[in-house]
């Protein structure tokens, strides 16, 4: 019996041993893109902290980059399209804008509401960041061909759409 060839197949191995009559196989498909998450994690983040900045940070300062000009968004904008919660994203908002990386302000059409902006720092920041980004994820997916990365990023799609969270 040839070894293994990474750590998931020999926890997959061991158990196979040890209870035979398990199916062990969904192990390699979710162990497997639980350790890949766990080092793009690590790899991505080393990104943000050259340009000063948490994967949070980050995360805000694109999506309101990403709204256009004039590139703000509420609050509750914010958290639903970075999935945290509103209380994580007013913390993460309160850093950005000790910082002057972004502003927050009345809303011009709800009393009550807030907008949070890109500032320009804020701007040149995320763009400068965003690039390099880009090119550390392409460095990160050097190993596949461009048919395997289409491959990959329709199965996971596929599958996204079919667990509980949705998309």
């Amino acid at each position: 019996m040839t070894e293994p060839a990474d750590r998931v197949g020999r926890i997959q191995a061991e158990w196979a041993r040890e209870r035979p009559e398990l199916d062990v196989g969904p192990q390699g498909v979710i162990g497997r893109l639980h350790r890949v998450g766990a080092a793009l994690t690590e790899e991505l983040t080393v990104v943000y902290r050259q340009h000063g900045l948490s994967e949070g940070d980050f995360d805000v300062l694109a999506t309101l980059r990403r709204a256009g000009a004039p590139f703000e968004r509420t609050p509750t904008e914010l958290a639903e399209h970075t999935m945290v919660t509103t209380g994580a994203m007013t913390k993460r908002i309160d850093r950005l804008v000790g910082r002057g990386l972004a502003t927050r302000r009345a809303s011009d059409t709800d009393g009550r509401g807030r907008v949070v902006a890109l500032t320009p720092e804020g701007r040149v920041l995320i763009d400068v960041a965003f690039e390099e980004h880009l090119r550390n994820e392409e460095r990160l997916l050097g190993g596949l061909t461009i048919p395997e990365r289409a491959q990959l990023e329709s199965l996971l799609t596929k599958w996204a759409a079919q667990l509980p969270s949705g998309d």
